[in-house]
């Protein structure tokens, strides 16, 4: 399996150094030369399989050249042994939603079932054997906790968390601040996600940097991410026993529902993805009129999906552009010369086929919870709550689920000022309440970031 750059097809990569690189020489992102297409008869033949024998299959597909299928599957399953169900994810009903339960790994956050994997292929690929990598990541606050849990106290890996300050709920900092070991190190940076997200670029696509330091990424625009996410799309699908399901996903950074997009690309029946986004809706303005033009990030109550620059749209673009480099590249660059790029109306009708969008608002979110917690006694995060929010704006729909992104927990001050009600900490949940907490606070300069990193390892 070969992977090529969205800004240059003519670069050929394997996994293991996709992996490593993360982002794409010249600012592209990783995609596989080819996807495979599942028939109804390999679907049948998938459905019967459990969560971890699925994932193996599908994962082994995109990494076989590196992993052979008995090695990936301990991987899998050392992967999700720190999960609360050996089915890793779970399916539940709220009325006559279809819930996916994505929260049930050790930082609780659907973040854990892409990044525990991505730990451990770090160690079976021998990629820090004979040099210290040093892990730089961005997040909007569950993709940081995420990596802590899994690179923690790792043989010779560095993490490195750039996280906006002040920006993300008080729980989700602290489990990424308190629960590291001495190879982990947390940078609040004065500003946005994007902000962060675009010093972590800023800082690959300095090739002496990034090749001084051993630079590696495990951000959403690292494809082994979204391999890993493709694998719950079939679960769902599988569990729900219907000729066609869609999916309601709350939406930041495009990485999570790009992985269904590339689900039914490889022949899973879904009809509609639904991109529920909050006030930064920069997705839904451009599903819905072809302009791409960033916005100033506006704070919400949900804070993962604080974001105006969906990197993985990226990708999308290079299938809606019939796989042109030349065209993604000229669109990229209009987006870095000019603040915004403008799609055809033949290229917005080609994501409209597969893509609808919807804005929730923070008052609107905040009823979605309560109205949830009156009628069935269930309580939904904030994020999951527009992906809720999204279906009652769409008509038509038949057969959806909604992804939950996150366990409540880690909103707990949203959550007591809309039900009244303070959630207990998880069991499995490793938060100590005086632990003391770990990060340095940093001005909004990639500069600073990179004497940082350099005076730490």
């Amino acid at each position: 399996m070969n992977y090529l750059s969205t800004r240059d097809k003519s670069l050929k990569f394997g996994f293991k150094d996709i992996f490593l690189r993360g982002l794409a020489p010249g600012g592209g992102l990783f995609l596989p030369t080819e996807i495979i297409s599942y028939n109804k008869n390999d679907l049948s033949k998938l459905s019967k399989l459990s969560y971890k024998e699925l994932a193996t299959e599908i994962i082994h597909y995109f990494c076989k050249t590196e992993i052979n299928k008995k090695e990936l599957s301990a991987l899998i399953e050392k992967s999700y042994s720190s999960f609360v169900d050996d089915e890793v994810v779970r399916i539940k009903k709220i009325g006559k939603v279809n819930l996916l339960e994505l929260y049930h790994g050790p930082t609780l956050a659907f973040k854990d079932i892409a990044m525990q994997v991505i730990g451990n292929m770090y160690e079976f690929l021998q990629i820090a054997k004979n040099k210290t990598v040093n892990v730089v990541v961005a997040t909007s606050g569950d993709t940081g906790s995420a990596a802590v849990s899994a690179l923690s106290n790792r043989k010779n890996i560095n993490l490195f968390v750039l996280h906006p300050h002040n920006k993300i709920s008080n729980i989700q900092r602290k489990i990424m601040t308190t629960i590291g070991g001495s190879n982990i190190y947390n940078i609040a940076i004065e500003g946005s996600f994007d902000d962060c997200q675009k010093i972590v670029k800023e800082l690959f696509n300095d090739d002496n940097f990034r090749t001084k330091i051993n630079m590696s990424g495990v951000n959403s625009i690292n494809w082994a991410r979204i391999v890993c996410q493709i694998v719950y799309y079939f679960y769902a699908y599988f569990k729900l026993e219907k000729n066609n399901v869609s999916f309601s996903v709350p939406t930041g950074n495009f990485g999570d529902i790009f992985a269904g997009y590339i689900a039914k690309k490889m022949g899973l029946p879904i009809d509609r993805l639904i991109v529920a986004t909050n006030k930064n809706d920069i997705l839904q303005r451009v599903i819905n009129t072809g302009e791409y033009k960033p916005d100033e990030v506006r704070p919400t109550i949900t804070p993962s999906m604080d974001i105006q620059v969906a990197s993985n749209f990226e990708r999308l673009l290079f299938y809606i552009l019939n796989e042109s480099d030349n065209n993604v590249s000229s669109l990229m660059n209009d987006l870095s010369s000019k603040g915004s790029f403008k799609l055809q109306k033949s290229d917005i009708e080609k994501i409209q086929n597969d893509f609808e969008s919807v804005k929730i608002t923070d008052e609107q979110t905040k009823n979605i919870i309560k109205d949830v917690y009156k009628k069935h006694q269930f309580i939904i995060d904030p994020h999951t709550a527009t992906g809720f929010g999204a279906l009652k704006k769409i008509e038509g729909l038949k057969d959806v689920i909604v992804l939950g992104t996150a366990h409540p927990y880690k909103f707990n001050e949203t959550i007591k000022d809309v039900i009244g009600k303070n959630l207990e900490t998880p069991s499995h949940l490793k938060i100590h309440d005086d632990k003391k907490e770990k990060f340095d606070i940093i001005n909004n300069s990639s500069s600073k970031v990179k004497n940082y990193i350099l005076n730490k390892i």
